[in-house]
């Protein structure tokens, strides 16, 4: 049986600003725009993280496990979601990130070669 979550005010705060980003997004140069800002965002975010970790030779393994863990999360996160809705925009969003993190890690992985 799946879980049913309380109405809470965050809740419902949440659930309207998810209706609302729906809503704007409908139209498809703003969809694509705002992924293609995301996708950008996690490839800097990626490429900085990899950078921080070949310049300070200390955390290696720690920015490697987190990393790790955080696409983990997001493929777990949308496994869970792609059940429930398959054309919500949020899919969309965490896929962009997630490639666009994957890129820039190994874009700076390449780097190194």
């Amino acid at each position: 049986m799946p879980k049913k979550y309380q109405s809470t005010a965050l809740n419902k705060n949440i659930t309207n600003a998810l209706i609302i980003l729906e809503t704007w997004a409908d139209n498809p140069w703003r969809r694509y725009s705002l992924l293609l800002i995301i996708f950008f965002g996690a490839f800097v975010f990626g490429s900085s993280v990899g950078m921080i970790n070949a310049v300070l030779e200390l955390m290696d393994l720690i920015g490697a496990f987190f990393t790790v863990l955080l696409l983990e999360f997001m493929v777990r996160l949308r496994q869970a979601w792609n059940r429930k809705n398959s054309s919500s925009i949020l899919l969309q969003i965490i896929d962009s990130a997630r490639i666009g993190l994957l890129y820039g890690l190994f874009m700076e992985g390449f780097k190194l070669l």
